[in-house]
């Protein structure tokens, strides 16, 4: 794919996914345009052995923009990073095609792995801001993942991750429109758990309430029948005492 192809498409990709852009030259002014460009470039001499000058290239982008991009990953087209601030991409990350990251993003290694210790993203994952995936696993086709997760462990395809560490929603095997962009409204199996506990509590509390009127119920009865024994061996001992009196 030629410069030029990767200018058109890095426009492309921008104006598409941010309804933020009023007009085409605004493309120009995006952290994300200008590092996918630099990337390209260094990405090219990275593949032919010229790793200083890749990684110079690299370094000067991620000055200049706040997103750390190795030139070894591997990147398809059309990512887009928006606003991009303290995004990271390490060497071994494999990126498929129509995949968005926010801030915050770190695609990263465990720190303890040799050769592939970054993850492997496919096609069309959305990553929202804040999120870290960490290791050499896979996140499927159209996943998901939801602002501030840890993901540590394979990610089907079609699922959404919440969570720290991060925990796998199905979706029903629905695929996430690429220009799905919606990093808030995603299953929450925690606040879930939390709501059937509540429940629960309200549950429990009503049967243990139901339960304390009953045994008060039975306590008053109790009362009632002892006051009226008492009542009647008062009576029949004045019976008695009369008796002997006559």
């Amino acid at each position: 794919m030629g410069f030029i192809t990767h200018i058109k498409e890095e426009f492309q990709v921008i104006q598409e996914r941010d309804p933020a852009i009023k007009t085409p030259l605004e493309v120009l002014l995006y952290p994300s345009f200008r590092v996918m460009i630099q990337y390209r470039k260094a990405h090219k001499l990275y593949e032919k052995g010229h790793y200083f000058l890749a990684r110079w290239i690299s370094q000067r982008a991620a000055r200049k923009t706040g997103i750390e991009i190795h030139p070894g990953a591997k990147i398809g087209k059309g990512l887009f990073i928006d606003h991009g601030a303290g995004v990271i991409i390490g060497e071994t990350t494999i990126i498929g095609d129509n995949v968005t990251l926010y801030q915050g993003v770190t695609l990263g290694g465990t720190g303890k792995e040799t050769g592939k210790r970054h993850p492997t993203l496919k096609n069309n994952v959305m990553v929202s801001a804040g999120a870290k995936i960490l290791g050499s696993f896979t996140i499927g086709e159209n996943s998901k993942i939801g602002a501030g997760s840890v993901v540590l462990e394979e990610v089907p395809p079609n699922c959404t991750v919440v969570g720290v560490p991060g925990r796998v929603v199905k979706k029903e095997n629905q695929k996430v429109p690429r220009v799905d962009m919606d990093q808030i409204h995603l299953p929450d199996p925690t606040l879930d758990d939390i709501h059937y506990l509540q429940r629960e509590n309200e549950q429990l509390r009503s049967e243990l309430q139901k339960v304390s009127y009953e045994l008060k119920d039975m306590q008053e009865r109790e009362a009632k029948c002892r006051r009226a024994r008492e009542l009647a061996e008062q009576n029949m001992k004045k019976g008695v005492n009369a008796n002997e009196n006559l």
